[in-house]
């Protein structure tokens, strides 16, 4: 069994004298608390946990907000349904999620790039239904990876190297993250990680019962339906300057048609709609070649002074919401202009990659308290906790943790301190928070809002190691920490860790439903050592 930790902490944000780090590892394999559509982890003051066992194949893959058992109790406008729709308090499972049958240690990293085990993910079906499209294929105990996918039968690799050639801005650090709508089985985004361009890829939640792990493509409304929506959404998420890709229809309609169901002349007129569309939103055709079409995004604010005419569509947003607002705000159709105070958020004025890592974005300032020396001071601070935690945990820096959180991060700097090992994390940011996701995305990481008083939008066992500073501080009158605890426990893989950084006053608490969720926990000094404020 792996192990977990806690540490104190002597600079934290939450003003709390004593401190502690707690590191903790688990294991599904001392069995027996898992999912039912009855069973629950029963507490007493600070939790004795009480629970039966049940079949695996039911909850190994649930994922609460997005659960397709619940999908009939919403609309299909929009595929409204597929959003994310969380259980409330007496619906959601008070139960550990079980992994599947036979499950095995997944593969290290590099290899997990390019093969996984099947029992980790037991579904023949998606093998035998994209054989044609290479997206992978079962291999004896294996599923492999040859790098295929809908859009580039040619392998990965010649698709991205073609879209370099399209995009110099690819090569040269200039474009450091991207995001993949609609993703396969990831493999651009594994393919841009050689290249030094972090890729988020977002993959559709389906109701198949083997839609497990791999993201199966839906057949998705045109791009300028519902008034062109879903293009206004990636238009404000773009940085000024920044590019849009498109391959699959209607690009290259004149010579793939026929191999889309459709009239050569529909989807001309698809494409022209769709170019009349980005062009009202200050999008240009940067490129087009074969099956691939790039647009930029204006990089400054001239071209929208059209969209303040009385019959221009879209139209420009108001000021009733702030552009920046994304948890659970309805997507707008209308246009987010660019804050003209931010000068230095196009792509062509931020330092390239990996010099921006260590550079104070400008974007600090909206911050509340933030600013250059705060940012430096968080900087260093971070490089110091970063080595303290490779001591308590060696195998942070080696193959043993690649999928890594910082559940609750201010400018992403424990990210930046393990920059150079062999993995990768995902900082999300509280949406009860000062926004400080503009900050993370600046330096060159990747990030994401979410509230953990809700469980998160990703599969079981998607993690090596999640991070905490002061969560249970910052968010214990909002939320149940059995109800974090149990989700970290569904996120985190088995023989997965975590390092819990709190107060001293949740320690107790912390390890003892941890320890009733089977996890073995242990307390450890922070890198300031044992003080006599620092008690534990």
């Amino acid at each position: 069994m792996e192990n977990r930790v806690s540490h104190p902490d002597k600079n934290s944000r939450v003003p709390m004298a004593m401190m502690f780090v707690v590191l903790c590892g688990l294991s599904f394999y001392l069995g027996g608390i898992f999912c039912s559509e009855k069973d629950k982890i029963e507490t007493t003051d600070v939790a004795e946990v009480v629970s039966s066992p049940r079949e695996s194949s039911d909850y190994q893959d649930y994922t609460p907000c997005t659960d397709p058992r619940r999908w009939k109790r919403y609309g299909n406008h929009r595929l409204t349904f597929m959003e994310r729709h969380c259980p409330p308090v007496f619906e959601r499972k008070e139960c550990l999620v079980p992994p599947p049958d036979g499950y095995k240690p997944p593969i290290t990293w590099p290899k997990s790039r390019d093969q996984c085990w099947y029992r980790n993910v037991p579904y023949d079906w998606i093998d035998k239904q994209k054989s044609n499209q290479h997206w992978l294929r079962k291999d004896g105990e294996k599923f492999l990876f040859p790098g295929g996918g809908t859009m580039f039968p040619r392998g990965v690799g010649a698709y991205v190297d073609l879209m370099q050639d399209l995009i110099p801005e690819m090569k040269d650090g200039t474009i450091r993250s991207a995001i993949d709508t609609g993703c396969g089985v990831a493999s651009w985004g594994g393919d841009l990680l050689d290249r030094g361009i972090l890729t988020v890829s977002l993959a559709p939640r389906d109701n198949h019962e083997a839609q497990v792990q791999f993201a199966l493509e839906h057949v998705l409304s045109p791009w300028t339906e519902f008034g062109g929506i879903y293009l206004l959404e990636v238009h404000r998420i773009l940085r000024p300057g920044g590019f849009w890709v498109l391959s699959g229809p209607p690009v290259n309609y004149e010579n793939r048609w026929r191999g889309w169901n459709t009239t050569v002349e529909e989807q001309k007129s698809d494409y022209e709609k769709l170019q009349e569309l980005l062009t009202s939103m200050c999008f240009k055709l940067y490129d087009k070649k074969d099956d691939i079409a790039v647009w930029q995004k204006a990089s400054d604010n001239s071209c929208y002074s059209k969209l303040t005419y009385p019959d221009a569509y879209p139209p420009k947003c108001d000021d009733s919401l702030e552009p920046d607002s994304a948890w659970y705000t309805p997507l707008r159709p209308c246009v987010v202009v660019p804050s003209p105070r931010i000068k230095k958020s196009a792509m062509e004025s931020i330092p390239k990659w990996p010099e921006r890592l260590h550079v104070t974005p400008e974007r600090i300032l909206d911050v509340h308290g933030g600013s250059a020396s705060a940012f430096k001071h968080d900087d260093s601070k971070w490089k110091i906790r970063a080595k303290h935690y490779k001591k308590l945990l060696p195998a942070l820096g080696s193959d043993k943790i690649r999928n890594v959180m910082d559940m609750n991060t201010v400018y992403g700097g424990f990210a930046a301190a393990v920059i150079d090992d062999p993995l990768w994390v995902m900082n999300v940011v509280s949406s009860y928070a000062a926004n400080t996701l503009p900050v993370v995305f600046d330096r060159g990481l990747i990030g994401t809002f979410h509230d953990w008083c809700e469980a998160f939008s990703t599969y079981p066992r998607t993690y090596d190691l999640l991070h905490l500073d002061g969560l249970f501080t910052a968010e214990s009158h909002r939320c149940d920490m059995k109800y974090v605890l149990l989700e970290m426990d569904r996120i985190l893989r088995p023989a997965g860790y975590a390092i819990i950084r709190e107060s001293s006053y949740f320690a107790d608490a912390i390890s003892t439903i941890a320890r009733g969720m089977r996890w073995s926990c242990r307390r450890e000094d922070t890198e300031y050592g044992c003080r006599e404020r620092e008690k534990y």
